[in-house]
């Protein structure tokens, strides 16, 4: 297919555009359809795509606002805090950084039956009540939604709804409403016209979703984004789609435990990793003000295998629980299994253990879990394995009292977190008594907890036996 030049009444060059034919898989374009993708080999894998070309506002260098495009000197630019809408729940303000930013974009995304359309619900039922909202849902009916408010007792008397799929006519529409705050369920059953090709695909997710951003700017509604999951837990779609969106949004837990964890992946608006804990009940999502204690919900007898530590998530401390079982194996190769931390850090822990701690697990089996489906991703989970995984191999409990948390070495040395004396004051506040700790984020001076600083693991493995 050719590619015509034009030009229009100011001079500038303009295209029309062209299909293009791009492989779900690794991306590679391709100018016509063939069965099988020239760069990465897979079969069926292309989409139709339209190639987006110059149009004629981009030619005279208009910007999402609508307004002509211009230099301007950092000095010049307000630095006036973004307004915000509360959602009206706490710790969904506190994942977005603060509430919802006008015209930001949010992707929210999670296993099926998690509860992202219910958490939507009643968001757009408490922000109904003093602001335009619209709710596009391409799912379900109108009658679906609204048995379920009606199921979860919420008020949406004043909330406008769209059972519609084809982005072209939900912009439409939402040009006529005018709302503050549009929640668009879900983007994989949006689909534009421009293209042939079936809803959910890497074309049409991704043109979709650029309208949809566009729309955002330029009349400044801060739109949600719910995005289905793959199999991986991993955002279906192109992965353009995240860096499109101002946020994304991950709903984490288990099918079977009724805490639900949003964790907030990316924000230009606040801090990254952060958590937002809710419950389910038949009532909907409720909000656990105080995580901590739900995490630490142990029974009142010693176990061994088990050791608290202070994990940092976004701007705040959290205080989870560490579980090892160390069992003999009778398998040439022992398995080395963890739920919510890296296995290859497991296995680094386990070397530096044996190196530099003289204990060895190489005849042993070790499964490490942390408690409450949380996943922790920093190293200052690396003290309370290793202290976890000691209590289970020498069958001794560590006191439940007793908090521990850093980072270990190759080289065995123990080395500091940051906001560590916030952690130890977290767990001071939950009635700990002894802390073990790096001696780099070891306080001066510690009401009501007595911390003994660490610098190297030997240090750390004399003061737990």
């Amino acid at each position: 297919m050719t590619l015509i030049q034009l030009t229009n009444v100011e001079g500038y060059s303009l295209a029309k555009s062209k299909m293009l034919f791009v492989c779900r898989d690794c991306g590679g374009s391709h100018t016509k359809w063939t069965g099988q993708c020239n760069d990465c080999g897979a079969w069926n894998t292309l989409e139709e795509m339209r190639d987006i070309a110059s149009t004629a506002k981009s030619a005279r260098f208009e910007n999402y606002a609508g307004h002509r495009s211009q230099v301007t000197p950092l000095k010049e630019v307000s630095l006036e805090q973004l307004p915000r809408i509360s959602t009206s729940l706490s710790e969904l303000d506190r994942v977005l950084g603060g509430g919802l930013v006008d015209g930001s974009v949010v992707l929210i995304g999670g296993d099926p039956g998690i509860g992202k359309s219910t958490i939507l619900l009643q968001t757009c039922a408490q922000i109904a009540g003093s602001s335009a909202v619209l709710y596009v849902t391409g799912e379900e009916s109108l009658q679906q939604v609204s048995m379920r408010a009606h199921r979860l007792g919420l008020n949406c008397g004043d909330l406008r709804l769209l059972a519609e799929t084809q982005v072209e006519a939900i912009t439409q529409h939402a040009e006529k409403e005018k709302p503050k705050v549009m929640v668009v369920d879900s983007i994989q059953t949006v689909h534009t016209q421009q293209l042939q090709s079936a809803p959910g695909g890497v074309a049409q997710v991704r043109e979709s979703a650029a309208q949809l951003v566009k729309y955002a700017k330029q009349q400044g509604t801060a739109i949600f984004l719910v995005g289905h999951v793959t199999k991986e837990g991993a955002l279906a779609g192109p992965r353009v789609l995240e860096h499109m969106v101002d946020s994304v949004l991950y709903f984490e837990g288990e099918q079977d435990s009724r805490f639900r964890i949003i964790r907030a992946v990316k924000n230009r608006f606040g801090a990254v990793n952060e958590l937002g804990v809710f419950a389910m009940t038949d009532k909907g999502l409720r909000e656990i003000t105080n995580p901590s204690a739900i995490f630490l919900s142990r029974s009142s007898d010693q176990v061994t295998g088990s050791a608290v530590m202070v994990t940092w998530e976004g701007s705040r401390p959290l205080l989870v629980e560490i579980q090892a079982l160390v069992d003999e194996t009778h398998l040439g190769n022992p398995r080395r299994v963890t739920l919510g931390l890296d296995q290859n850090r497991l296995a680094m822990l386990l070397a530096v253990l044996h190196r530099h701690g003289g204990i060895a697990t190489y005849d042993q089996d070790v499964f490490v879990n942390v408690v409450g489906g949380v996943k922790v991703n920093e190293t200052g989970i690396d003290m309370a394995v290793i202290a976890s995984i000691l209590s289970s191999l020498r069958d001794r409990p560590i006191p439940q009292d007793w908090v521990i948390f850093g980072e270990i070495g190759l080289a065995g040395e123990i080395r500091p977190v940051p906001h560590g004396q916030e952690r130890i004051k977290e767990a001071a506040k939950h009635g700990f008594k002894r802390a073990i700790v790096p001696a780099a984020n070891a306080p001066k001076k510690m009401e009501g907890i007595d911390v003994i600083p660490v610098t190297k693991i030997s240090e750390a493995l004399e003061a737990l036996l």
